[in-house]
């Protein structure tokens, strides 16, 4: 029989890995809000053929029609071959002025896109990102404990799949940076919905494992608590993974082939997706067997050595 239970700190290392690169990203480059939860303006362009201006030359161009400070403005290319720009929030009348000084240096310039959103409803849309994340993650917690009190230490199930979502939204946020940094992603509305929506394929899969460790509690009694949680994790294996696989190639193929509008969305989803399968699996099941034999008494503790016979 595979033993997983028994490389637990294996694949906790694995996850440790994965995290860790996200976080030093976020600790250096934060998160790339979008104006979705920053406030601002958002002008998406698509210059002539063969015009490559500068984003010193342009942002120059749209300070001095807009009146902004051009330290304020930022402008990168897009990998669909657009201009983008941002800027602090501008109304329509600016906009066109904007616009109008683009067209009388580079010609026939086409807006893709325009956005604007104020400060104040920016800093509403990101403290409801926060809250509804907190209140999602602490129903989860509820519902489970809940669900599983026939369980001895119910709470500890509704804790371990807390720590899995945890896991599943360090590596989706710390992913988001990195292609911010890389790629010029940015976090807009729909990062929150793919965090939401991972979150609860996440619990999906936590709630599989651990209702077989519910069953097979009662179906073995006696047997060592670490043997039936393995036992549990095998059995719901395949399922697992089959399930998740139709999800991930569904998704690979929106990502391959779908519109550039939601490619974001469908990167974060997938990568949520896979994360979330390796934490039910090999996070939140092993974590429930730490707790049992309360292993972290001895994470830091000197081995007693064995006398020599």
């Amino acid at each position: 029989m595979i033993d997983i239970i028994g490389k637990r700190y294996w694949y906790f290392a694995l996850s440790l890995l994965v995290i860790l690169p996200g976080l030093i990203s976020l600790a250096l480059y934060r998160l790339p809000l979008a104006i979705d939860y920053t406030g601002g303006s958002m002008l998406e362009l698509r210059l002539p053929s063969g015009v490559a201006p500068s984003s010193e030359e342009v942002s120059g161009i749209v300070g001095g029609a807009a009146g902004f400070a051009v330290a304020n403005i930022r402008v990168q290319p897009s990998l669909q071959g657009t201009l983008i720009i941002r800027t602090q929030e501008m109304d329509a009348a600016t906009q066109a002025r904007v616009m109008d000084a683009l067209r009388a240096r580079y010609g026939d310039v086409v807006l893709e896109r325009f956005e604007s959103v104020g400060p104040t409803v920016g800093a509403e849309v990101t403290q409801g990102a926060l809250v509804a994340v907190a209140m999602a993650a602490l129903a989860i917690m509820l519902y489970l404990t809940f669900a599983f009190r026939q369980v001895p230490h119910a709470f500890r199930y509704g804790v371990a799949a807390i720590l899995a979502l945890v896991h599943d939204i360090a590596v989706v946020v710390g992913a988001a940076s990195i292609f911010g940094r890389v790629f010029g992603w940015e976090v807009d509305a729909l990062f929150l919905t793919a965090v939401l929506t991972v979150i609860g394929f996440s619990v999906h899969d936590s709630i599989v494992v651990f209702d077989r460790i519910r069953e097979n509690l009662l179906r073995y009694r006696g047997e060592p608590y670490e043997r039936i949680v393995n036992h549990s994790i095998l059995q719901t294996l395949d399922r697992s993974l089959n399930t998740q696989l139709t999800l991930i190639f569904t998704l690979v193929a929106l990502l391959l082939f779908g519109g550039t509008t939601i490619r974001h969305f469908i990167a974060t989803l997938l990568i949520g997706m896979i994360s979330g399968t390796y934490s039910s699996l090999f996070n939140a099941a092993p974590i429930l067997v730490v707790w049992e034999k309360r292993e972290w008494r001895t994470w830091f503790r000197r081995p007693v050595e064995q006398p020599v016979p």
